[in-house]
């Protein structure tokens, strides 16, 4: 027997359906308006998509405290400054010396290798010590105690009654730097160059200061007047004398040729000193007479000293011994003597000089 259906069932169905179907139609719509909308936003083939904006990152701020500004960090390199490094070392600076300290000769030294040592000139160790080495660099020896000034220059001690004006024109400075000069300790708001205001026996720094150095050596003495030397010691001979006239051209003075000692300076010392053994032969380095054969009291020892007759004189200094006498005419590589050890000699040389017109000149330009 066949079911009969109710005619309102039916039609609730059939409604279903209608509903149903409306909505996929309206689904389906929907999708291809978008997939339209994609279809004109779409890169074409073939080309290359736009390069995308970055995203900003967001800013993260610190500190933020209720009712105060963010901090604000400010990290560029003129913010930063100079960087200091930590080092574990203290470098302190060096300062330059203005007191005189002291230094003790050793074995070895000399006048020359002493000034080196302190970068001072060999004249400004003289000038600083006259009460021991007199102006005579042969007084050297080891184990004498020395002044040693901080800057080239000279050492004064001040007496009662001298005139600072006077002083400062005498070493050929300005006033001002004797008084300016921190090593002196003048109190700079009282002391003036009228009125400097030193006590007696003090000593003063005279940088830069200069004075000539005392010549112990023989002065040039000629023929026509030997008797001016009569104050230098017993060697000195009489009034005038005749006799052999140089060439001009000078041999050797002795058999060796090394220089020992000190060699020629114009300030300090005006000769060379020559190497070799006590009784060495000592030789005319040209034809002359000699104007002075004997003792000097100035540190020299026995001496010869010869006039060329041409504006020339040699001397020879330190000998053991003198084979001539006064007025006696020698000629080019005679022996006049030998080498020695006396006077002020701190062991056996030849001290040796040449003097034309009066001028100490160095040996070593002119002797073959």
């Amino acid at each position: 027997m066949s079911e009969t259906k109710h005619p309102l069932k039916r039609a609730t169905v059939t409604l279903v359906n209608i509903a149903t179907v409306g909505l996929v139609l309206v689904a389906a719509l929907l999708g291809w308006d978008h997939l339209q909308t994609r279809g004109a936003t779409q890169t074409p083939a073939g080309t290359l998509p736009p390069e995308a904006s970055p995203t900003p990152e967001p800013e993260i701020q610190t500190d933020v405290q209720v009712g105060l500004p963010a901090l604000t960090v400010d990290s560029s390199p003129a913010a930063s400054g100079i960087t200091r490094i930590a080092t574990m070392d203290t470098i302190i600076p060096t300062r330059p010396r203005v007191d005189v300290s002291t230094y003790t000769v050793e074995l070895g030294d000399s006048l020359f290798s002493i000034a080196d040592q302190f970068n001072l000139k060999a004249e400004t160790i003289l000038w600083g010590n006259f009460d021991i080495l007199e102006d005579n660099p042969h007084l050297l020896k080891a184990g004498q105690e020395l002044n040693i000034l901080p800057v080239n220059g000279t050492y004064y001690l001040w007496h009662e009654g001298d005139n600072f004006g006077q002083v400062a024109d005498f070493f050929k400075v300005d006033p001002r730097v004797i008084i300016e000069y921190p090593g002196n300790r003048f109190d700079l708001t009282e002391a003036t160059a009228e009125n400097p205001n030193i006590e007696d026996s003090t000593w003063l720094i005279v940088p830069g200061g200069k004075r000539a150095i005392k010549d112990w050596g023989p002065p040039a003495i000629t023929r026509d007047n030997p008797a001016s030397a009569a104050f230098y010691g017993a060697g000195h001979c009489g009034s005038v004398y005749e006799g052999a006239i140089g060439t001009f051209t000078f041999v050797w003075p002795t058999t060796s040729h090394q220089i020992s000692g000190y060699n020629y300076d114009p300030v300090v010392h005006a000769a060379i000193d020559i190497g070799g053994s006590e009784g060495n032969a000592i030789y005319a380095i040209d034809n002359g007479v000699v104007v002075y054969a004997g003792w000097s009291d100035y540190g020299y020892g026995y001496l010869i000293v010869i006039d060329h007759g041409t504006g020339w004189q040699s001397a020879y200094a330190h000998l053991s011994a003198v084979g001539v006498s006064c007025g006696q005419s020698v000629f080019q590589g005679t022996m006049i003597g030998a080498l020695g050890n006396t006077g002020r000699s701190s062991g056996a040389h030849l001290h040796f000089e040449m003097i034309y017109n009066g001028v100490k000149v160095n040996p070593l330009n002119f002797v073959q």
